[in-house]
């Protein structure tokens, strides 16, 4: 893939003013702090020969960030990658708001409307030549790096499609549908897919997954509609809308008794269950492959993916964006570019196992292992990733979607009356978006 940007004659001026304190201050997006030595240089690296990067740990390849420390392809500049830990947001938030110490090139995660508040603290990378390469990218993964004003500040790394996995041998044992068409076919519904596991449950006394937190957000992730508009009106106050009908759902298996009631984050209960058997499923994306792999060993060859009801949906992903303080935004783009192109994407999978936001990577991939059988994950993931939805991720969600996660898991561990847990939580909802000066 090539890419071929407009002559310049001098690296563009920032599209937006430096924002202010008190405008900081008064966004929800970025934390209201300054730090000290504002007045010098904001930028992490001073060299004019060298731009700065940060990332997570395995959010970007080890060896692709060893060949752009040399050179950045196509220019005079090298990187500098810096790896941050678990406060990655925290740090990037911090610098962002007290205009010191920012890298010139910034992976952001899946996350990113947390950054639309401030979004003119980002480049727009459509005035740097990104549209040139669109067509390389999943459409809907491509838009997702938009932001509400219409700027494409957030540029497409890597994906989770989402699926179902299953146990092929526990299915056969009891004559449920069991091929990966089979089941797809039994379960083109949730209801059907509920009453499916409801079977299995009776059979084997296997549960279909382990908790009804996955069975929710499979459902919002695999629709256009989430829990506002454009325009934050708030969608999920409607009686019909993807939230309440997730919540339903996720209830209605609740009911059923086909979760095992093992919350995401207790990993050894959740990896015994698939262990032994008490859990047969489990809705995930596709970097649930390497988990179950490496979580369930000895299970090995007794699991297949199906397609979940309706349609694919996607969890996860990052973007890379760039800070408005960049000192080369040219060079940047041309590091973004090469380290997402196809070719090195295909790198970045099998060298930490980032699934590619370009379909044509798919080309220069093989997978070899048995663990589903004689089943291709890559095959099946990147195919799933053409039926996923364009969707909208507002801002306001990062702020209210805990108070869902939360009255679900205590209606599925504390028994909780399943109406007065959506209540309470619409009242904390109202709460938290009431302190950010939204009515609802």
């Amino acid at each position: 893939m090539s890419m071929e940007f407009s002559p310049r004659s001098a690296r563009p001026d920032p599209p937006r003013a430096r924002p202010t304190r008190r405008s900081l201050m008064a966004s929800t997006g970025v934390l209201p702090l300054l730090l000290a030595g504002c007045g010098a240089d904001p930028r992490v690296s001073e060299d004019p020969q060298e731009l700065a990067m940060w990332y997570w740990n395995r959010g970007a390849s080890p060896q692709l960030i060893e060949q752009l420390a040399e050179q950045i392809p196509g220019t005079d500049k090298h990187l500098l990658a810096d790896m941050i830990g678990t406060t990655f947001d925290t740090k990037l938030r911090t610098s962002l708001a007290g205009n010191a110490y920012i890298p010139d090139i910034t992976y952001i995660n899946s996350n990113n409307a947390l950054y639309f508040t401030n979004e003119d603290l980002f480049l727009d990378l459509s005035e740097l030549g990104a549209d040139s390469v669109k067509e390389d990218y999943y459409e809907w993964k491509w838009n997702l790096g938009m932001t509400p004003k219409g700027r494409f500040c957030f540029f497409p790394v890597d994906i989770g499609p989402t699926g179902f996995f299953y146990r092929q041998d526990l299915f056969e044992e009891v004559g449920l549908p069991s091929s990966p068409e089979d089941v797809a076919a039994a379960t083109s519904t949730w209801e059907d897919w509920i009453a499916l596991g409801a079977e299995l449950k009776s059979a084997t006394g296997s549960f279909f997954v382990n908790d009804a937190q996955s069975i929710y957000l499979a459902v919002l992730d695999s629709s256009p509609e989430r829990y506002f508009d454009k325009n934050d009106a708030p969608l999920y106050l409607q009686p019909n809308s993807t939230v309440r009908h997730a919540w339903n759902l996720a209830v209605a298996a609740i009911e059923a008794g086909i979760t095992a009631r093992i919350p995401q984050e207790l990993e050894t209960d959740r990896n015994a269950a698939w262990s032994s058997g008490l859990t047969a499923g489990n809705l995930g994306a596709a970097w649930s492959t390497q988990i179950l792999e490496e979580s369930a060993p000895g299970t090995a060859g007794k699991w297949r993916i199906a397609s979940q009801p309706v349609r694919a949906g996607n969890n996860g992903g990052a973007f890379i964006a760039l800070p408005y303080t960049c000192k080369d935004p040219e060079a940047a783009m041309r590091l973004i570019t090469w380290i997402t192109s196809p070719e090195n994407q295909a790198v970045a999978y099998e060298d930490v196992q980032l699934f590619p936001s370009t379909p044509e990577s798919f080309e220069q991939l093989t997978y070899e292992g048995d663990f589903y059988g004689d089943q291709d994950p890559l095959e099946f993931f990147s195919t799933a990733a053409k039926t996923v939805p364009t969707s909208f991720i507002s801002a306001l969600e990062t702020s209210i979607s805990g108070a869902f996660s939360r009255e679900l898991l205590n209606v599925e561990t504390g028994g909780k009356d399943p109406e007065l847990a959506w209540s309470h939580t619409l009242a904390q909802a109202e709460k938290v978006l009431a302190k950010r000066g939204v009515e609802v």
